[in-house]
């Protein structure tokens, strides 16, 4: 976006600021400057577009928008950083007229939120620390200058330009008062953002503190659908081991129940057994009874043989001998 010049005096700014926080709105001139904040104060209007597009073409506006929702990532967790794009940023109080609309630009130190433009008296004075401008072929050489200008006199701390058609990168750091051109960019890393900026054959790479690369929505869009379809298929492989796993669990508990089955047939095989041996046990001890008895009987038979025998041998010699 373009702009005017700020409000100059002798081609030098004119900040009103300084009028209205010093002495001489006090002592010389407090009836002035009392009518110029209380009624024509309220009456200045800070434009929030100059009507112009935020990109001149897709390959500008996909930069812009993959630098901006990366940073926005990437400082997440940090709520006093404010990102935006393409926002008009007005560092002079009652100068509606020095402005400057940055592709995308962060300021440390100002809570995150919604903004219709970054009024930087009301941001704690605190100016965009980090700019980032991605030309098209409507930017000219002067127009670019001017911008770099405005960023060296306003507090930008660290610049870059970047030309998507032709894959060049220029950068400028503060030293001082000035900006101060990059000499060696390729492989540069930001002291403010510790990102990384590397080019590569046909485009910037931008790289993290955590070797993250800057990628774009439909990169991440791409990304996430793999993951998704890769999250599908292990569910998947999970659910087709887990189904094999209830199978062989299946085949184990069918298994262990035959097993039990046969443990519990065993006993009761043994346990018919142990039967059958207690049954043969009293059979034979019946059986030895009843042998003790027939010895008995034998025996008393035997004796009773003994004494006839004995009575029929004293019967036979009484009879042979004479009767007197």
């Amino acid at each position: 976006m373009s702009t005017l010049q700020p409000a100059s005096i002798n081609n030098n700014p004119l900040n009103l600021n300084f009028f209205f926080n010093n002495a001489f709105e006090k002592e010389n001139w407090p009836d002035f400057f009392s009518i110029l904040k209380t009624k024509q104060s309220p009456e200045i209007i800070y434009p929030e577009s100059d009507g112009k597009p935020m990109a001149d073409n897709t390959k500008q506006y996909e930069l812009i928008v993959m630098i901006k929702e990366n940073l926005e990532h990437l400082f997440a967790d940090n709520d006093d950083v404010f990102i935006a794009a393409d926002l008009f940023w007005y560092p002079v109080q009652y100068d509606n007229k020095t402005k400057y609309a940055p592709d995308v630009m962060l300021a440390f130190g100002r809570p995150k939120g919604d903004r219709r433009s970054y009024l930087q008296w009301e941001e704690n004075n605190i100016p965009p620390q980090v700019v980032f401008e991605i030309l098209s072929p409507a930017n000219s050489k002067g127009e670019m200058k001017k911008k770099l200008k405005f960023y060296e006199r306003y507090g930008v701390q660290e610049y870059y330009e970047y030309d998507p058609d032709k894959n060049k990168l220029d950068g400028w750091i503060r030293n001082a008062n000035r900006l101060e051109h990059i000499e060696n960019i390729d492989n540069w890393t930001s002291p403010i953002l510790n990102v990384k900026f590397d080019l590569s054959e046909n485009d910037l790479v931008l790289t993290d503190s955590r070797g993250k690369r800057f990628t774009s929505f439909t990169e991440e869009k791409s990304r996430a659908n793999r993951e998704e379809q890769r999250a599908d298929t292990e569910k998947q492989r999970a659910d087709a081991e887990k189904q094999r796993a209830d199978a062989q669990k299946q085949r184990a508990d069918a298994e262990q129940q035959r097993a039990d089955a046969e443990r519990q047939r065993a006993n009761t095989e043994r346990l018919r057994a142990d039967t059958e041996r207690q049954r043969a046990d009293r059979l034979e001890s019946l059986l030895n009874i009843e042998k003790e008895k027939l010895n008995v009987e034998r025996l008393r038979i035997d004796n009773l043989e003994k004494k006839m025998t004995q009575l029929m041998n004293q019967f036979e010699s009484s009879e042979k001998q004479p009767i007197a």
